[in-house]
């Protein structure tokens, strides 16, 4: 008897100590498990007009645990598990009382505490809600920021990050940075441009071809060779010392396979799936073609881009929810002025509207462009916000597309009823079709189509007429980087090399186009017709706010005039190789009460206006007196 109690009490001794390697085995789990666990957004804001919060929690078999939160203003109304177990989402609820700070989320397992995470709330920015984005007051300045300057070197390669930098390889990363755009703030001020929409800034960690920034792989997290969360908010607090705007380039329709969904994914239907891989068919048509097949309209809508983007499935209302917030965090994060929302049409359209209405229920004055890259006025105009329809997108503002056509052809072609400048007439002449013709973007070209300079074949009077035009014409005009110094490139040869880097960008670069002194003859000579049209229009209110009246081309000049009660300019468009005079009796509605006029262009000052004279292949921006 003795010997088996001696056994009992050794054994009891060698289960308390049992006991206590169990406990801080289970307690270093607990913290490891902590350190695993991913809450996204990963913090939040007080004071936000819809007090609905929904929490995505990603851990280790985390649905197996009970959420509890005990926070004054914070509910957790609702804990929902989903069909992968290593997902929990969170319903909150912060109410008008709750005040900024942080609280434990704590989860349990039969009735004990596992672990906790802290969860912070801050407090919102003053005036945030009344921020006003970017208008027809702006010019827009595009930029990839892989290509236009490397301000830090050191981030050119990070520690897991799959693709290193690679400048010989045109379609590689090449090292530009935020703190590349940050240095040259004070170039675009001397430019003249207003806003800056960079390319997306967020993670792309893929193997390859990654430095477009269009497979997103952390919708929470700036790129590491690019910055940093931190270095990008103040990037956005420079620009605006500088009185520049900030647009930030989002996705919605897809993400980049590189992405930890695509090893976890949340559920089954989180992504758009087909029995094999299948590509959208690009047809954004579909959507408002009343006889399109339903084949073709999910192929449009669920196809994916490629095979390195995986195609979102918004119409799963958690995946919703993620988008809608993401956004707005950015904006609320970063201070944003404005959101350029890739691939408009291809995500669903209620969605769609559902998320305006949720980013302008928060920020009433916000803008946002769609790119509706569709190629006729009707279509486009389908997605722009409307008063009266049977379908209102709640979208402020689409980028023309068609007119982008125009004016390639309207400089390229010989002039004729529909051709040459008259396809700038007819285009603008569909402006019934937009609710409102001042809320659309008006471009040249952009980062995925042919640069402008080589679309005229390297002729500098061409691109002249064409920019006098954008800064001149309705919207808001939008310039893509390297424009200003004739940058060519031709999607054909691939857009890596489309998408050069910008010249004086980095340490070793033979010329710095930066200065004028690394810019050649023709460069500048474009460069300072850009800066004088730019500053000019920066403080014109008749081309900022005036409405446009113009007349039929003749004889391929084209008139028309941008005007308000007491002031008017008068443009004039000579698509000709010869001088042409014109008689200005035809104008006498817009001319009534002017009797003189300076060309701003040519410094020319008239006398009188009964008689013009244009120089071959040039414009004429006259503000009459």
């Amino acid at each position: 008897m003795a010997g088996h109690l001696l056994n009992y009490q050794k054994f009891s001794k060698a289960n308390k100590w049992l006991l206590v390697f169990s406990f801080f085995v289970l307690l270093l789990q607990g913290q490891a498990q902590t350190k695993q666990i991913d809450v996204e957004p990963p913090f939040w804001w007080t004071q936000m007009k819809n007090p609905s919060l929904q929490l995505m929690v990603h851990g280790k078999d985390i649905a197996n645990t009970r959420a509890t939160i005990d926070y004054p203003g914070v509910q957790l109304k609702q804990q929902i598990a989903v069909e992968n177990p290593n997902y929990l989402f969170l319903n909150l609820e912060i109410g008008d009382q709750a005040l900024a700070g942080e609280f434990e989320i704590v989860f349990s397992s039969a009735g004990k505490k596992i672990f906790s995470y802290t969860y912070s709330l801050k407090e919102r920015r003053a005036g945030s809600a009344q921020r006003h984005g970017f208008d027809h007051s702006d010019v827009i300045y595009l930029l990839m920021p892989d290509r236009f300057a490397n301000g830090n070197p050191d981030n050119d390669n990070v520690n897991g990050m799959l693709e290193k930098a690679n400048r010989k390889n045109p379609d590689g990363r090449h090292g530009g940075d935020l703190k590349g755009i940050d240095d040259h703030l004070d170039y675009f001020n001397e430019l003249g441009v207003t806003a800056l929409w960079l390319n997306p800034v967020l993670e792309n960690n893929m193997p390859a071809y990654s430095y477009h920034g269009y497979a997103i792989t952390d919708f929470y997290q700036v790129d590491p060779r690019i910055g940093s969360n931190a270095e990008y908010a103040e990037f956005v607090k420079n620009a605006h010392q500088h009185e520049l705007k900030v647009i930030m380039d989002m996705v919605f329709n897809h993400y980049g396979t590189g992405h930890k969904w695509t090893k976890d994914m949340p559920m089954t239907d989180w992504v758009n799936r087909w029995p094999e891989f299948t590509r959208s068919n690009y047809r954004g048509g579909t959507i408002t073609d009343p006889y399109a097949a339903d084949f073709d309209k999910e192929k449009m809508l669920k196809g994916w881009f490629d095979h390195s983007m995986a195609d979102l499935n918004q119409m799963n209302e958690f995946v919703a929810n993620y988008l809608i917030q993401n956004s707005i965090w950015w904006i609320e994060y970063a201070d944003l002025d404005g959101i350029r929302m890739d691939t408009y049409p291809y995500s669903d359209r209620d969605f769609m509207k559902n998320w305006m209405h949720a980013v302008r229920l928060e920020y009433p004055d916000f803008s946002v462009v769609g790119e509706v890259w569709l190629n006729t006025t009707p279509q486009v105009a389908y997605w722009q916000e409307k008063s009266h329809s049977t379908f209102n997108s709640e979208l402020n503002y689409v980028m023309d597309f068609p007119l982008k056509y125009a004016i390639g052809r309207a400089f390229n072609e010989d002039n004729g009823w529909s051709s040459g400048v008259s396809a700038l007439y007819e285009s603008l002449g569909l402006d019934f079709l937009f609710e409102h013709s001042d809320q659309i973007m008006t471009f040249l070209d952009n980062h995925d189509m042919d640069r402008i300079y080589s679309t005229f074949g390297g002729d500098i009077d061409k691109l002249e007429l064409a920019s006098t035009f954008l800064l001149t014409t309705r919207g808001v005009p939008q310039l893509q980087y390297g424009t200003e110094i004739l940058m060519p490139g031709w999607e054909h040869d691939g857009h890596g090399k489309m998408r050069s880097d910008f010249p004086g960008g980095w340490e070793n670069d033979a010329h710095n186009a930066f200065t004028a002194e690394g810019r050649s003859i023709e460069q500048n000579r474009f460069w300072s017709h850009l800066r004088l049209l730019l500053h000019w229009r920066k403080n014109n209110q008749v081309i900022q706010n005036g409405k446009l009246k113009h007349y039929i081309p003749e004889d391929g000049v084209y008139v028309y005039f941008r005007f308000t009660d007491d002031a008017a300019v008068m443009v004039i468009l000579n698509n000709n190789d010869k001088e042409k005079t014109i008689k200005t009796d035809r104008f006498a509605e817009n001319l009534d009460g002017f009797e003189t006029g300076s060309d701003i262009l040519h410094r020319t000052y008239f006398e009188t206006l009964h008689k013009i004279s244009i120089p071959a292949m040039s414009a004429r921006v006259i503000e009459l007196n």
